[in-house]
């Protein structure tokens, strides 16, 4: 079977009035993204709102930097070993609880990040925290795949990942802001105030996620059951499309391989965004936490419209690779310009805006590629090795920024190396194979 973009378009679903299916979907919609969206928002502010605590953190525990990339990217060396296992769990035992599991446990570990006091601490806190959100995102994209044929799944992965930008434009200015006025409050410094206020929420929302998810669309009694077939109906008619090789069989896959490479080079613009945002922005002439915070909110916004706009087109065209590829040279281009235009700080910024909007729209469109290709237990391993071999760029490429800065007292070459691993991933995306017609249809080559 060759990789195909995705499965099956909006004609290979069981014969069904658009409006009728559309209502569907929607309401499907309604009940689930909502509450993945602010899981999401709460998981991301948690894996890195380490960047905004580095504005006081690194001088008060005298982190160099490189210490401080190494912590903050140490993360992702639990989240990889977990992630498989977890997501093979979280398919058999179900979404409901694995996930909430996830989320109450990264919180209290979250929170727990505000008694570090040495490098040591730093690293184990880290380490810990990436080993109990392993699983999380991939098992969303896999949930996903559960309520939504190919046709309608990126929309719902925009929405859902929408998140990241929205996390970055509600986490700038509230974590400006608890840097600033809680600094002193009962005798804890503002970045202990940070990851304290920023992990509880997060173990509120794994209670929430404990009694509000369904497993499985037979498990929603908010549907109808002739909606629940309708819905069942779209689903198998899609998976005649999709292999379900051994979990073995995956991890051997050249093509999963392909694609996690792929994923590697854009997370790590991505992260090296996310992480240094803040950073870069005080380097450009801002002082304020306050107001580094409110002005980092700007890119992640102009990311939300790309982000949906570009899964919005690639889902009517059933078209992933060029979107992808086109949105990663977009990122590469800012972050060059931004670079260029180092010494005027509207301009560095306007490139910033750029790159992350470039950056966040290859994200939707990429998961088009690997849902389309797997089913069953073979895309719960699948797309969790294909995340979790991605986001070790989030242990890389905050550490080689560091080890850079370090060596350079500028960010300037680090985010050339970022701009070059864009272009990268936009080169081996063209040597993912388009699909073959038959797979339109849903048929196997």
């Amino acid at each position: 079977m060759s990789l195909s973009n995705s499965v099956a378009p909006r004609g290979a679903m069981h014969a069904q009035p658009p409006s009728a299916a559309d209502a569907m979907y929607r309401k499907v919609s309604w009940r689930l993204i909502p509450l993945l969206f602010i899981c999401y928002i709460v998981a991301y502010l948690d894996r890195v709102n380490v960047g905004f605590a580095k504005l006081q953190m690194q001088d008060a525990l005298q982190f160099s930097e490189a210490v401080y990339g190494l912590g903050a990217g140490i993360f992702f060396i639990g989240y990889f070993i977990f992630e498989v296992p977890s997501n093979v769990i979280l398919h058999k035992v179900g979404a409901r609880r694995w996930i909430a599991r996830i989320m109450i446990t990264w919180g209290v570990l979250s929170a727990g990040t505000m008694f570090v006091n040495s490098p040591l601490s730093f690293y184990v806190i880290r380490f810990l925290l990436g080993a109990a959100e392993a699983g999380f995102f991939p098992g969303i994209i896999l949930y996903l795949t559960y309520w939504y044929p190919a046709a309608r799944r990126g929309k719902a992965t925009s929405l859902f990942l929408a998140a990241i930008p929205f996390a970055g434009i509600l986490g700038g200015p509230i974590s400006g802001w608890i840097l600033q006025g809680m600094q002193g409050v009962n005798g804890w410094q503002g970045w202990q105030w940070l990851f304290l206020l920023q992990g509880l929420p997060t173990v509120l929302m794994g209670v929430l996620v404990w009694r509000y998810l369904d497993d499985r669309v037979k498990d929603a009694k908010w549907l109808s059951p002739e909606e629940r077939d309708a819905i069942a109906r779209d689903i198998a008619a899609e998976a005649v499309g999709k292999s379900d090789p051994k979990v073995l069989g995956v991890l051997a896959n050249p093509r999963v391989w392909l694609l996690a490479l792929v994923y590697f080079t854009l997370t790590a613009g991505l992260y090296g965004i996310s992480f240094w945002l803040p950073s870069i922005i005080k380097s450009i002439g801002v002082k304020s936490a306050l107001d580094i915070g409110l002005l980092s909110a700007i890119p992640w916004s102009f990311g939300v419209v790309a982000m949906y706009l570009a899964a919005r087109s690639a889902d009517r065209r059933l078209e992933h690779r060029w979107h992808a590829a086109i949105a990663a040279i977009v990122g590469a281009a800012g972050l060059v310009f931004s670079v260029a235009s180092h010494g005027n700080a509207t301009l560095a910024m306007a490139g910033l805006t750029v790159a992350t909007m470039g950056i966040m729209a290859t994200l939707p469109v990429f998961w088009g590629l690997p849902t389309g290709l797997l089913g069953g237990a073979a895309a719960a391993a699948g797309i969790a090795l294909i995340n979790s071999f991605g986001n070790l760029s989030g242990f890389a490429a905050p550490f080689m920024i560091g080890l850079i800065k370090d060596a350079t007292k500028s960010t300037d070459s680090g985010l050339h190396m970022l701009a070059g691993l864009l272009v990268l991933g936009a080169v081996l995306l063209m040597c993912v194979r388009p699909a073959h017609p038959a797979l339109r249809s849903g048929s196997t080559t």
